[in-house]
């Protein structure tokens, strides 16, 4: 596959020049509060820089971040690196024990956290630290009296972000990130779909994650657009209102969020009863029904959404199905921390089913030892590709091929029209008795496209292979009209329904991924910030 070349450039010359272009253009704000313009957040980037060089914070200083999505958010990761110093984006959800460790093994010496957060940095950390800003006010809270230090602007090769991982394996790994890494991805993203000053995005995913920071922050930085923040955490009681008063172009989510408004509140419409199942059983007629439901969500996104994408891991089938036959303007993303993330996409209307689409212009790709059906590790090349692992070298080598190639662990096949179909992480992978490729992940799907399945785990227990599901319990209790001693019948439901969902996984999967054993999970699993499982976990 050919590469586009890219000129190398940094996030400084492109913040600067967005500055300049769209000085009075709204940028960033709270959903229904004060919106900070381009030219006014080039002045808070400024007066926080300015804080950064009375600290004595020096080229390439690591300044740690730690808060929720809110408008400073962006402030804090451009003064950091615009000045030549390097953002370190910590996941709010982290643990007091993973937060303590990425400010150790980052070594950052200065932090910006929110008021909400701050409990969760341990006090030895904070009085190691030469600089210590509220986020929430942008005010100093701890400067350490030192000289005045002045920074270069930064070169496109230098390191402009450190990203750890909350990845399902466990350990949290630092992805070095350059300007130009960054930067590359961002003009490939525009050329897969462009954006314009007139969008507005509506951000409900961490900033502190690859995805949300690259696609949902710097891209429409680059180019003019706007940003709205939630005032909390995105549940339907502040997201539907919202969503009404912003009226957003363009949103990023992950499968699990679209998965559940379809399995708990579209789904449920055409299953209420003997009539309904039954007529939504007739293919033309289920289409029907999906499109006008199609156009009832479109509204309820508040009716101008014109991308609504969909990444971090893969999208349930039937999930897709109802989004197609609704006409609804999804796109599918594939990508990784390990590149920028970014590395292929297709936009709404051209989303070839349960596919991630082609590469984006600038990369190669390959596919690595195929097996007899085309499969192995998906292996990619491009300047968004990472500078390497943070202090770890050894990890770092291992990711790439001794020719230079990045290893994503994605074992992937492509069809004749370069569309990327991604089977599972080599990581996980099951070997049968007779030696078959055995990938969890397709037999999660099979499973979750079940009404009352959110969603699922596989693995090979003992010898056996194992399903950990985590059921739909209101839509058990709507279905069978549950009254009187509702928890002994939810009990008896569900050890029945075990015995049916083993027959119905059993009858679409093949002879060497059937299943032997349901195990109920009664709470949902833990996640990542994307909201994959965390496999280690329970595996």
């Amino acid at each position: 596959m050919n590469s586009t070349q890219y000129t190398p450039t940094t996030l400084k010359s492109r913040f600067q020049t967005s500055i300049d272009s769209f000085s009075n253009r709204p940028l960033f704000s709270y959903i229904g509060k004060e919106t900070i313009n381009y030219q006014q957040f080039g002045v808070l980037t400024q007066q926080l820089i300015s804080s950064f060089d009375q600290s004595g914070l020096g080229k390439g200083d690591k300044i740690a971040i730690l808060g929720g999505n809110m408008p400073h958010w962006p402030v804090c990761y451009f003064a950091a690196v615009c000045s030549s110093r390097v953002a370190v984006p910590i996941l709010p959800d982290f643990t007091a024990f993973e937060i303590a460790n990425v400010l150790e093994h980052s070594e950052a010496k200065a932090l910006i956290v929110s008021n909400k957060l701050r409990y969760k940095v341990p006090e030895h950390l904070l009085q190691k630290m030469s600089l210590i800003i509220c986020m929430d006010t942008l005010s100093i809270e701890y400067i350490q009296k030192t000289q005045t230090v002045t920074t270069s602007d930064p070169d496109p090769d230098d390191l402009a972000a450190i990203i750890y991982t909350s990845g399902t394996s466990g350990t949290s790994k630092g992805v070095m990130l350059s300007h130009n890494n960054l930067c590359s991805n961002v003009q490939m993203i525009y050329e897969l779909f462009p954006i314009y000053p007139k969008d507005i995005f509506l951000s409900i995913l961490p900033l502190s994650h690859a995805y949300e920071c690259t696609i949902g922050m710097i891209y429409p930085l680059f180019y003019g657009a706007s940003v709205q923040y939630l005032d909390g955490a995105p549940t339907p009681t502040l997201l539907m209102p919202a969503l009404l008063e912003t009226k957003p172009s363009i949103m990023l989510s992950v499968p699990l969020i679209v998965e559940k408004i379809y399995k708990n509140k579209i789904r449920p419409l055409f299953t209420k009863n003997f009539f309904m199942q039954l007529i939504y059983s007739f293919h033309p007629i289920r289409r029907l029904l999906h499109k006008i439901a199609g156009k009832k969500l479109l509204q309820t996104f508040g009716g101008n959404l014109r991308f609504f994408g969909i990444g971090g891991s893969k999208l349930d089938g039937v999930v897709e199905r109802f989004l197609i036959d609704a006409g609804f303007p999804y796109a599918i993303g594939y990508g990784l921390s390990e590149t920028s993330p970014l590395i292929a996409g297709a936009i709404p209307g051209k989303v070839p089913f349960q596919s991630t689409g082609p590469i984006l212009n600038g990369l190669e790709l390959r596919i690595s030892q195929p097996n007899a059906h085309k499969i192995g590790e998906l292996q990619v090349k491009g300047p968004n590709v990472m500078m390497g692992y943070y202090k770890e070298s050894d990890r770092t080598a291992a990711s790439f091929t001794e020719d230079g190639w990045f290893k994503t662990k994605d074992l992937a096949k492509i069809d004749k029209n370069g569309n990327i179909t991604i089977k599972g992480r080599r990581d996980n992978m099951i070997i049968g008795p007779s030696g078959e490729n055995i990938y969890p992940e397709e037999i999660e799907a099979v499973i979750n496209e079940h009404d009352l399945v959110l969603e699922s785990l596989v693995a090979k227990i003992k010898g056996r292979m194992v399903a950990m599901v985590h059921f739909n319990y209101p839509q058990i209790e709507a279905w069978h009209q549950l009254r009187e001693e509702a928890v002994k019948n939810v009990t008896e439901r569900v050890e029945k329904l075990k015995t049916e969902l083993i027959q119905y996984i059993n009858e679409r999967v093949n002879k060497f991924s059937r299943i032997a054993e349901i195990i109920e999970q009664p709470l949902p699993f833990e996640k990542t910030a994307t909201q994959k499982i965390k496999r280690f976990l329970y595996v």
